[in-house]
């Protein structure tokens, strides 16, 4: 079951908070509804819930706060708003890769869409997805870990009867077998229809806590809707006759030509029709809401909820579950107390006084504070990456631009003839700050983390992206294979393309190659590493990017400048120093390798790569271990 207790947000600067003390149960096996008009706090009472929020307060699932539950997504199942996902990603594969963040083998994608009818669907893209689909792909999402409790915020909005009636019919199964069900709507008619618990918000505060049976006979009563050109002349002919007859009707004029009629009947209603021969498009019994809660249940609700604020022990990490006998008594008489007929104008009944728990000095007298955790997700990081980034097409359109412009670009210097031989085979001529090769391999890097920020796909019930180490190392580790990948294409593609049209003189390899291969790896891979960084930091594609750009126009420059500045005479000669670093004999052998090294770094664009990428890392671990903190 699921225990909010007294949830508060953050104030906003002089205007009261949205939510404010709001407290209540929501059982297992049953469906509970948020209810309230627009602005209400209904979805900021569920981001506090689920610690999306701050604010102060504590809710309880199955008795634990989801901080302190290993595996979220595994017991809360979310749907808030539509599906965080790229919109060029299949709908299967979308599944896949959450089933690698919440640790789930892959086969529950094929079942969760069998469960929700998107089986036939399996292949479209979320961008083509209409909003019914939308919403059926958001429940398979939240079912895939098949947890025990689901908190769905407005999920009918936009949906026609038919897909209302199969969503609220998938809920109650779940609610059948066991689970708890939490939902927001704004529609009364749908909460006293699909729930078994109605807790309804105005203006942040808690109004009324009631069965769904109780709350349909309190705050529902059935009404005649009439749509007539003469709405007008019939409101005035039904108040007239009801005041003759001594009866108790109300007409309400709504917009246009319609008016509601409460306390009669469609018979009644089409006899004075038809008596005074006035024209009716439609006639017909609805059920309808009472409107706002008049003050004697808002005064109901703020005694039921300083007593439920009250009952708990904060201190302890769980629910107290001692006694309360007027807590039932409350409930109850907040039920006798719902609104009567506007057409009754009798005074409602106070609440009788009760005696309030005497408040504990080891209490504490505000609710505990509720910081935002970030998810643990993903539970494998490496599969889940490999599938973010074989997922969608952006990799591959990337890598065929890279090889179609080092080619072009080889050409065209290979018929200048003024290029050597290293650059020829890299497409890298000097009025270049860094080949296509590091543009596209710093492009893929900066996605990977840029593309998480705009279609957050990790557990969408745990806000932003998680900064955890183990996502970061697999990012690395993905961008440094596709860099690599990427390089011996590029200089494969340029020296086939050169030896085909230009011969064996011009596509020759150099007799250095080894060192220069591995400056052309670390240059390609460091590119890579420095988007990733760059974006996990900045949390955007075009900062990633940016951040490749700058090591060769302002870094190196910088780099320059310090090491030839009078003021670092010591650090002048740092570059030479380097290179006769292998010259020393190591104990084990390796020199070739540690010269290929500090071959690479002793270049400006080598050595202003590893500054940067050391500077990156830092600001990554140094925003990480805020986080921690908070």
């Amino acid at each position: 079951m699921i225990q909010a207790i007294g949830l508060t947000s953050a104030p906003r600067k002089e205007r009261p908070p949205a939510v404010d003390n709001v407290s209540f149960d929501a059982s297992s096996g049953h469906v509970t509804a948020l209810l309230g008009a627009p602005g209400a706090g209904k979805t900021t009472s569920l981001r506090l819930m689920l610690e999306l929020q701050q604010g102060r307060g504590v809710a309880y699932f199955r008795g634990r706060p989801l901080h302190r539950i290993a595996y979220p997504s595994r017991e809360v199942g979310v749907v808030l708003g539509d599906v965080p996902g790229h919109p060029a990603r299949t709908v299967r594969g979308h599944l896949r890769m959450l089933c690698a963040a919440v640790g789930v083998p892959a086969r529950r994608a094929e079942e969760a869409l069998d469960v929700v009818g998107l089986a036939g669907l399996r292949d479209e893209r979320l961008g083509t997805l209409s909003h019914g689909m939308d919403r059926r792909l958001g429940l398979a999402c939240a079912l895939l870990a098949d947890p025990h409790t689901l908190v769905l915020d407005a999920p009918s909005d936009g949906l026609s009867v038919r897909e209302s009636r199969w969503l609220h019919g998938v809920l109650r199964a779940h609610a059948v077998q066991g689970g708890t069900v939490l939902f927001s709507t704004r529609d009364p008619k749908e909460a006293a229809r699909t729930a078994d618990r109605v807790v309804t918000l105005d203006n942040g505060r808690l109004v009324a806590d009631q069965e769904a049976a109780d709350f349909a006979r309190t705050r529902l009563r059935p009404r005649v809707a009439v749509h007539s050109p003469h709405a007008t002349r019939l409101a005035a002919l039904l108040t007239k006759e009801a005041r003759g007859a001594r009866r108790s009707v109300e007409v309400v004029r709504e917009s246009g030509n319609r008016l509601s009629v409460y306390g009669s009947t469609c018979a009644d209603v089409g006899e004075t029709v038809f008596r005074h021969g006035i024209l009716v498009h439609r006639l017909a019994d609805e059920t309808g809401d009472m409107g706002p809660v008049p003050a004697a249940d808002a005064r109901a609700g703020e005694h039921a909820r300083s007593r439920r604020a009250e009952a708990p022990s904060y201190g302890t990490g769980a629910p107290s579950h001692q006694a309360e006998p007027s807590a039932d008594h409350t409930a109850a008489s907040l039920h006798r107390t719902a609104a009567a007929p506007p057409g009754d104008r009798s005074p409602l009944p106070r609440l009788p006084a009760l005696p309030l728990l005497s408040p504990s000095p080891l209490l504490s007298p505000l609710p505990p504070r509720i910081a935002i955790r970030p998810g643990r997700s993903p539970l494998h990081p490496l599969r889940y990456e490999l599938r973010r980034a074989a997922g969608i097409g952006t990799g591959y359109l990337t890598a065929l631009a890279v090889l179609v412009t080092s080619v072009l670009l080889a050409l065209v210097l290979a018929r200048l003839g003024r290029t050597s031989p290293p650059r020829l085979l890299a497409a890298w001529p000097r009025e270049l700050p860094l080949p296509p090769a590091a543009l596209g391999a710093g492009l893929l890097g900066a996605l990977a983390f840029g593309d998480e920020f705009r279609h957050p796909a990790l557990a969408a019930d745990r806000g932003t992206v998680p900064r955890r180490l183990g996502l970061l190392v697999a990012k690395l580790l993905v961008a440094a294979a596709t860099a690599l990948l990427l390089a011996v294409l590029t200089v494969g593609c340029d020296l086939e393309v050169l030896h085909l049209l230009h011969g064996r003189e011009v596509a020759r390899i150099p007799a250095d190659w080894v060192p220069l291969g591995a400056s052309w790896l670390g240059l390609v891979v460091g590119c890579s590493w420095a988007g990733v960084l760059a974006a996990g930091v900045f949390r955007s594609t075009s900062a990633g990017l940016a951040a490749v750009l700058a090591v060769p126009v302002l870094v190196v420059p910088l780099v320059h400048k310090v090491l030839e500045g009078s003021s670092v005479r010591s650090a002048a000669g740092f570059s030479l120093r380097l290179r006769e670093l292998p010259m020393m004999r190591w104990p084990f052998g390796g020199e070739e390798y540690l010269t290929a090294a500090t071959r690479v770094i002793a270049q400006p664009v080598g050595g202003a790569l590893l500054l940067s990428l050391t500077a990156l890392l830092c600001a990554y671990l140094l925003t990480t271990l805020r986080g921690r903190v908070r």
